[in-house]
């Protein structure tokens, strides 16, 4: 049986997605991303959907298409353009879903087991601001239905979130590491041991609501 986890991740994205930035713009909530390459690669194509009262005044973005309320836009960047999106795809991890809303990004994904998701939440960190866990569906042994995760970052101390977000940071959980945790615990000023300690404080918090919710 698969251990799959659906990841259900928001980052602010502003700065670097397009739709991201015209959604914000519009003070509006876009639905039905998604995107084609051109045959020679060099340009993405990308398309949404905003509701019909949405001001979208960005020169760059055509109106497609429109049914009852609701208005498709289409706009196209040159492929060096790397987006949050791709991040994700670059782990052979296709995006199932993508919404934007006021700068910020909401994706969803699967990933093949805990380590694989660790490895696109570090990328995503060092590549974007203010990442963020929503929620985490894991796949059950028994072959039920998979149950809704909530992963409630209250559940740590500032001091473990602050220990694991310096860890991703540094690559500490990226193959080959960026970091090993000796470097960590000099960042943090703390001694090995207790980055250590720290970490699997909270790793336990986390991880226990995927493995055992």
């Amino acid at each position: 049986m698969s251990a799959g986890i659906r990841a259900e991740l928001s980052l602010d994205a502003r700065s670097s997605c397009p739709v991201a930035r015209i959604a914000a713009d519009a003070d509006a909530t876009t639905q039905s991303v998604s995107k084609i390459v051109s045959p020679d690669a060099t340009t993405v194509t990308e398309e949404f959907t905003l509701d019909g009262r949405a001001d979208v005044r960005s020169e760059d973005v055509e109106e497609v298409f429109s049914y009852g309320s609701q208005r498709v836009y289409r706009f196209s960047r040159t492929s060096d353009e790397h987006c949050p999106c791709e991040s994700i795809e670059a782990f052979d991890t296709p995006v199932l879903d993508v919404t934007a809303e006021s700068g910020r990004l909401e994706l969803t994904f699967h990933a093949d087991d805990v380590a694989h998701l660790e490895r696109v939440v570090a990328d995503l960190d060092r590549e974007y601001d203010d990442v963020t866990v929503e929620r985490l569906v894991r796949s059950r042994d028994d072959g039920s239905a998979a149950d809704l995760v909530l992963v409630d970052r209250g559940e740590l101390t500032a001091r473990q979130r602050e220990v694991l977000s310096t860890a991703h940071e540094m690559g500490y959980f990226s193959h080959p590491k960026g970091a090993n945790a000796g470097e960590v615990a000099d960042a943090l000023e703390i001694t090995t041991s207790t980055f250590t300690e720290h970490l699997a404080a909270s790793q336990t918090k986390l991880l226990t609501a995927i493995l055992e919710g």
